[in-house]
């Protein structure tokens, strides 16, 4: 079942994703979400793992995991579930190209 996901995430990230302006003011409101546990663009400076540079297909992964329940987590089970996986994937695109 994890090769599966992880199969799913990497075809995920091998489509090409064209981002136009409504796109980009979209992955700004859908990573602002995060930031109240993850921090200002992914740069966690609490107890939260940091998203800032993570891995695209590790994001896509986890949050995956999340919404499979395969990662038990009540919170992130909740939050993960509200995106699809087109959101998924631009979110995971702007963290990444955050510096580490």
């Amino acid at each position: 079942m994890r090769g599966i996901m992880f199969f799913v995430g990497l075809l995920c990230c091998i489509v090409t994703v064209t981002i136009s302006a409504a796109e980009v003011r979209n992955v700004d409101l859908l990573v602002s979400s995060c930031a109240a546990c993850h921090g200002t663009n992914g740069y966690s400076v609490g107890g939260t793992p940091k998203l800032a540079g993570l891995d695209k297909l590790h994001f896509i992964e986890q949050m995956t995991e999340f919404t499979s329940g395969n990662r038990p987590s009540t919170v992130m089970f909740h939050h993960a579930s509200g995106y699809t996986e087109d959101e998924i994937v631009l979110m995971a695109e702007f963290f990444s190209k955050q510096n580490k």
